[in-house]
């Protein structure tokens, strides 16, 4: 019995130690990470103030030397930021909102630099000198909680992986994003992924895999019995659709329909294709549009017809407004199989993402009499929304005017409706 109670207190002796090290070797290591967390932070603050030192004092100079200094320190510094800020425990749009946005400042920069582009970087830095100087103040004010709280990372990660609206770096990123937007206008690549991103807000009711498929077969009617295989789009996916494969006999092809709301943005079908004729142009019209109209796509004008030897390729636009404007961003492109009209291919993602439409803008009259040189005709006007290179969506007239001279030469002119500037010019012949 003595043995039996030795024994038992050795062993409480024994864990007792066990968990005192433990504690201990736990302690320790908060304060390793601590301390980490904690020099990580100091220095994000440091080269968050000495890159705004950079582009400021890089606004200094005409010396092509010593402007390249600056550029060359701002984009190393930009770099260091960029990686003590993703060492950091901040929420993910925080710190993606940083990384983009002192990203764009070293890439800018980079270019100058790389190009001899000086000019454009002394035009374009003062407003973004003036604006990296308020983040760093906010960045400060933000930061100060860790210090408040006796630099207890616990306490302080707490706050900063909060959403953004609930903490007090809410302001930092609010104002990140509104000065990446102004400062550094999106690419034509990262504005479509966006508009792809904004998918994922429909309101629509979510179908089923087999209401995908109804829609599918509504569509294209050809297809019906056909074996299918049903997946669902990937969790990092920009949007949350149903991608349909199918065989039916020679006939094989996929679709893309959106959970919400089941839209059809893409088809694609594969046949053995005759390069014999067996329907008229203006069939393969009517079709197209009662086509449409079955996936629920009404709006839409035809804008372009073209041919090959087997199929025809058709575009179109959606029409808006009570002066039928053309709005070419949302457009829709159909391929239509020349031997009996079947529907080969289809792609409507632009079509379902809609561009929000700027009612606002005026429409000035244009005289084309004064605008063209004497000899032009201006055989066709429309009005059409495009984006101009800011990738602004404006309201424009389109024309088709024709100079006459011995070449009978013809144009494509796109002309800005309310300050008459000129988006772009197409030579036809």
């Amino acid at each position: 019995m003595k043995s039996a109670i030795y024994l038992l207190s050795i062993a409480v002796l024994a864990l007792g130690l066990y968990s005192y090290e433990v504690r201990k070797e736990n302690t320790n290591l908060q304060q390793t990470v601590q301390a980490q967390y904690t020099n990580s932070l100091t220095n994000a603050s440091d080269k968050l103030s000495t890159l705004q030192e950079s582009v400021s004092q890089s606004l200094l100079f005409q010396d092509e030397n010593a402007l390249n200094n600056e550029l060359d320190n701002i984009w190393r510094i930009s770099n260091e930021f960029r990686s003590t800020i993703s060492s950091l425990p901040l929420s993910r749009e925080v710190s993606n909102e940083w990384l983009r946005y002192v990203g764009n400042i070293g890439e800018e920069a980079k270019y100058a630099a790389d190009n001899g582009d000086y000019e454009s970087w002394q035009k374009r830095m003062p407003v973004v000198n003036q604006n990296l100087r308020a983040l760093a103040d906010e960045w400060t004010v933000a930061t100060a909680n860790f210090y408040q709280n006796d630099a207890s990372i616990s306490e302080w990660a707490s706050v900063a992986e909060k959403e953004t609206s609930e903490s007090q770096f809410k302001n930092v990123t609010a104002n990140l994003k509104s000065y990446g937007e102004t400062d550094f206008p999106l690419t034509a690549s990262e504005s479509d992924w966006l508009k792809k991103r904004e998918l994922q807000n429909l309101d629509d009711k979510e179908i089923t895999k087999e209401q995908a498929i109804d829609k599918l077969e509504l569509l294209v009617p050809g297809v019906k019995d056909a074996t299918y295989t049903v997946t669902k789009s990937k969790d990092d996916a920009p949007y949350p659709f149903y991608h349909i494969q199918f065989v039916k006999g020679s006939r094989i092809g996929y679709a893309d329909i959106t959970e919400k709301g089941g839209y059809i943005l893409s088809f694609l079908s594969e046949r053995p294709v005759q390069e014999k004729t067996g329907i008229t142009q203006q069939q393969i019209r009517d079709q197209v549009m009662e086509l449409l109209n079955r996936a629920g796509y009404k709006d839409l004008q035809l804008v372009e017809m073209r041919e090959n030897h087997q199929a025809w390729h058709l575009s179109l636009a959606r029409v808006v407004g009570d002066d039928k404007a053309l709005v070419y961003p949302d457009g829709i492109q159909v391929k239509i199989s020349k031997d009996s009209g079947e529907l080969l291919g289809l792609n409507a993602m632009e079509y379902v993402q809609k561009e929000e439409i700027n009612e606002d803008q005026k429409v000035e009259p244009i005289d084309w009499e004064a605008f063209f040189r004497p000899g032009t005709t201006v055989e066709e006007e429309q009005l059409i929304y495009t984006e101009n290179e800011a990738f602004q969506l404006r309201k424009c007239y389109q024309v088709i005017a024709r100079f006459d001279n011995d070449l009978n030469e013809t144009f494509r002119v796109v002309v800005d409706a309310e300050n008459h500037d000129v988006i772009k010019v197409e030579y036809m012949n």
